[in-house]
């Protein structure tokens, strides 16, 4: 399972599932992800240590 802030896996048994009320569920590694996220309000490709960021400015294409 993979981080649903900034993409790195997840171990069996560690890590955190957060369900919002319309039923969408958020997987995070580490509470800095959740924190990002939720609190902070950040968009992921935006911030430089995320995977998403690192492939937009590599130019890789899913």
């Amino acid at each position: 399972m993979k981080c649903s802030f900034c993409g790195n896996d997840i171990e069996k048994g560690t890590g955190m599932m957060f369900v919002q009320n319309d039923g969408k569920i958020f997987y995070f590694c580490s509470s800095k992800c959740e924190k990002n996220r939720f609190k902070l309000g950040r968009i992921p490709r935006k911030v430089k240590w995320t995977d998403e960021a690192v492939k937009i400015k590599s130019g890789v294409k899913k």
